[in-house]
């Protein structure tokens, strides 16, 4: 089906900036959209952004908007987030997504990690310090 390999996780002090992004492989043609998911220990999967593949059309959790940025590039089948103003509470595992076309970036906002047919990197570990 879909790959997809995270990548820029790292360590950052509160307030800094960090940008991870999320390379697709495969059957790229069957992504409607792409989405950015995180986990902090002891709690569940939760939906942060997501892009409509062909549109652009963003959606983002109240949390991050105003210091997130999702965006892609169709041509290299990348997604990126660009996470600005970045507070102790935003540590977490990054988890990347692929949504066919049931699983549209409206969706990922709304059922999160349990929209339809939705493939997933391995995670990437987003560290920020007080």
């Amino acid at each position: 089906q879909v790959q997809l390999v995270e990548s820029g996780g790292g360590l950052v002090q509160a307030g800094g900036s960090l940008r991870v992004s999320c390379a697709a492989s495969g059957r790229t043609g069957i992504i409607y959209a792409m989405g950015w998911f995180r986990q902090a220990p002891g709690k569940e999967r939760e939906f942060v952004a997501a892009v409509t593949w062909n549109s652009g059309i963003t959606y983002y959790t109240d949390s991050v908007k105003g210091r997130f940025t999702i965006s892609r590039d169709n041509a290299k089948n990348t997604v990126y987030l660009q996470m600005n103003s970045l507070k102790p509470e935003d540590t977490a595992v990054y988890y990347c997504a692929s949504g066919p076309r049931f699983s549209t970036a409206q969706t990922m906002s709304i059922r999160g990690p349990s929209s339809p047919g939705l493939s997933w990197g391995q995670g990437t570990q987003v560290t920020v310090s007080s």
